[in-house]
């Protein structure tokens, strides 16, 4: 077969401006839907933590008051861990920092060992013969501003309550997205 003069030259192949602009149309539309999604799940992500973490705390609460009377049916309260929350960067505890009595009765830690966390935790408690209750919160400031998110719940026993202890509904939360 014998070589032709200009036919058998692989051509560039340009693109037309219809297929140009159904490229850009296609890449901008995969944008709009990706953008929001993005952030919105970055956005529930940092909620995870303050949230899942008072789920725990106050389920492991009311577990703790069923075994106690009411008078002694929440543990003790604990000053926030750590002290100060991180300011605009998640942290890794000492391990000994979750060994207090508090944390260790209601079997709690935001993170697992040697992983980090963005909040703080605390604990209160108020105990009577007839009526307990506690409040369990997060505070956090992810952005480093220096205003903390704050997430709380609270329960209650009432010795005359014959639903025993309770996580009282709701969850108050003041400035999430800080």
């Amino acid at each position: 077969m014998a070589l032709v003069p200009g036919r058998n030259r692989s051509r560039g192949r340009r693109f037309g401006e219809d297929a140009v602009a159904a490229a850009v149309a296609l890449g901008a539309s995969a944008l709009a839907v990706a953008v929001p999604t993005f952030a919105r799940n970055l956005r529930s992500s940092r909620f995870v933590e303050p949230v899942g973490g008072l789920e725990r705390m106050g389920a492991a609460a009311v577990a703790y008051a069923q075994t106690h009377p009411v008078a002694q049916a929440f543990p003790p309260s604990v000053p926030m861990t750590p002290a100060i929350p991180p300011r605009g960067r998640c942290d890794v505890d000492p391990v000994e920092v979750w060994d207090q009595p508090t944390w260790a009765a209601l079997d709690f830690r935001p993170a697992a060992p040697g992983e980090a966390h963005c909040y703080a935790f605390g604990f209160d408690s108020a105990l009577s013969p007839s009526r307990s209750t506690f409040r369990a919160y997060a505070h956090g400031d992810l952005d480093g501003d220096g205003i903390p998110s704050t997430f709380e719940i609270t329960g209650q026993v009432n010795d005359s309550d014959p639903r025993g202890p309770f996580i009282d509904p709701g969850m108050f939360v003041d400035s999430e997205v800080e």
